[in-house]
């Protein structure tokens, strides 16, 4: 059947299947349709459709090449559209979130809009969204509810879902069905087509849905608006891990790496900024070029190429056991600006448990790794995330998990009780664990991580590190805070001007999640003088 001839039964069969659920499709009307876009008339309001999301086109991984495209730009027609006017971005979720986040704000910003932190200043509104688990999710879902009354008392308000949330199938069905008060829907791939996506939603006055299912090509020169002395910088995009538990490579699509001269050139941009630290950023960063076809070059040689550049420090997160090779290693025993700070999530201490997660390692593979690292780094500080509760862990299994965290040592956790994510594998098998257990693990799992941390800090006690200054504690403003190089989070009396810089601090005094020192003037002083 041509796209000419579709009628509204069309829409139970095609692009939209999954709403025969909620709609009444006797009401539904196809208003108009051009290429790439079709609008209904649905429940007494305008929907204009560009994609959906669809879990099975997103797990397909074909070998079609990745362009890399260099000549973005905002629309002529949109580099004013924003002045006068002002917006509010709500971020939710990890890093690759805050640096989509940047992102976002640049584009809204070369066309004119101004930040607000007053969202009954705002004209537009974006809740930047995470799927990874179903707290996140009830978050936004409890935001819209809020934003809802927002809307009544200014119409001309846009509101807008994006993110990883917005890639799922069903997330879209229920804004569609109980909020359809939102305006504008798009995903994780297509973040470049904002302006257009905007106009549509400003002009026509209809909920404009655009989300790709498959990952579109590479941007480059996307404006950014960073801010303070830390910097993101995306080096790869998506997953091919297929963890059974995991959204992420549905929502984020296939791995492709960013070409190396391209993240070599903002790394050295940033450097030229003044920026203190970059963090380089991929939902499984260590796969970087893995999928290049013309040069042999991964993450080993990128991070060899950046410890080269000027920049005090550079962080990188997140890697996969199954990726981290000896190549990588002997990089980052060099260290030099490559602090010695190592995130590796394990998950679970239980082969059977990393089996049905499918991490395709087993626990003697990764005490392996953990063993080569400390072997050339011994002063590494070790940090992981870990899920309790997995559909069929046992008491033993836990123990395991357990047992794994006292021979690692880690410094700090990520812990979770396991979230279900609907279209992923593990959300099918029987989840038989009660949540009293599942609590109680986790309590458990937490204690002993706890007593870790602290041995760990103790460990500083009447050191000096070095600290890079973030700001005030949060908690107090006549303290500074700031991180060691192994990330630690450092508590310390001094100047505000200290904020930016770097800093000696002896340590006086520790606690479980954070250590307090003495500023060294000395030291500093000359820094500042310098």
């Amino acid at each position: 059947m041509t796209k000419e001839s579709r009628n509204t039964s069309d829409l139970k069969s095609d692009k939209v299947k999954d709403y025969s659920k909620y709609f009444d499709f006797s009401d539904a009307k196809v208003v108009s349709q051009e290429e790439g876009k079709t609008t209904y008339r649905i429940k007494g309001r305008n929907i204009q459709i560009n994609s959906q999301p669809d879990f099975k086109e997103g797990k397909r991984r074909g070998k079609e090449s990745i362009e890399v495209h260099y000549d973005f730009g905002i629309p002529q027609d949109m580099k004013e559209f924003g002045k006068g006017r002002f917006y509010q971005i709500v971020t939710y979720g990890c890093q690759m979130n805050e640096h989509d986040t940047e992102t976002i704000k640049g584009m809204l910003e070369q066309m004119g809009y101004q930040s607000t932190d007053d969202r009954k200043v705002a004209d537009i509104i974006l809740l930047n969204t995470c799927a990874v688990r179903e707290n996140a999710e009830d978050k936004v879902f409890g935001e819209l509810g809020h934003l809802k009354h927002l809307k009544i008392e200014k119409p001309s308000l846009i509101l807008g879902v994006c993110g990883c949330m917005s890639q799922e199938e069903g997330v879209v069905n229920r804004i569609m069905t109980k909020h359809p008060f939102v305006d504008l829907i798009f995903g994780t791939h297509n973040i470049h087509r904002l302006p257009v996506l905007l106009k549509d939603a400003s002009f026509n006055r209809e909920m404009v849905i655009e989300v790709w299912s498959k990952e579109g090509n590479i941007i480059e020169n996307m404006p950014k608006k960073r801010e303070g002395i830390k910097a993101w910088v995306n080096i790869m995009y998506g997953c091919d891990k297929f963890c059974t538990y995991c959204i992420v490579p549905y929502t984020r699509g296939k791995e492709r790496s960013r070409r190396p001269e391209d993240v070599i050139a903002e790394v050295r941009d940033l450097a030229r900024q003044g920026f203190k630290e970059i963090m380089l950023l991929g939902q499984n960063v260590n796969a970087y070029g893995k999928d290049f076809e013309d040069i042999e070059y991964r993450f080993g040689d990128l991070m060899a190429d950046v410890s080269k550049i000027d920049i005090p420090r550079v962080r990188f997160t997140t890697s996969h056991p199954r990726d981290f090779d000896d190549h990588l290693i002997e990089v980052l025993a060099k260290k030099g600006n490559l602090m010695e700070h190592i995130h590796l999530p394990v998950q679970s201490g239980s082969n059977e448990i990393l089996k049905r997660m499918s991490r395709k390692y087993t626990r003697e593979l990764y005490l392996e790794l953990v063993g080569k690292i400390k072997a050339v780094m011994p002063d590494v500080v070790l940090t992981t995330d870990i899920i309790v509760g997995f559909p069929g862990e046992t008491d033993e299994q836990f123990e395991d998990t357990l047992a794994l965290v006292r021979e690692v040592g880690y410094d700090s956790a990520y812990t979770f009780i396991y979230s279900p994510r609907e279209g992923t594998p593990a959300a099918d098998m029987k989840d038989d664990i009660p949540a009293e257990v599942k609590k109680q693990r986790l309590y458990r799992l937490n204690d002993t991580l706890n007593e870790y941390s602290k041995a760990s800090n103790d460990r500083l006690k009447g050191q000096t590190l070095e600290v890079l200054v973030e700001g005030e504690s949060k908690n107090n403003e006549q303290v500074l805070a700031g991180r060691s190089r192994t990330n630690k989070l450092v508590h310390f009396e001094g100047p505000k001007e200290l904020i930016g810089q770097f800093v000696q601090v002896r340590i006086t005094e520790t606690q479980t999640f954070y250590i307090k020192g003495e500023w060294i003037h000395e030291t500093v002083s000359l820094q500042l003088g310098s």
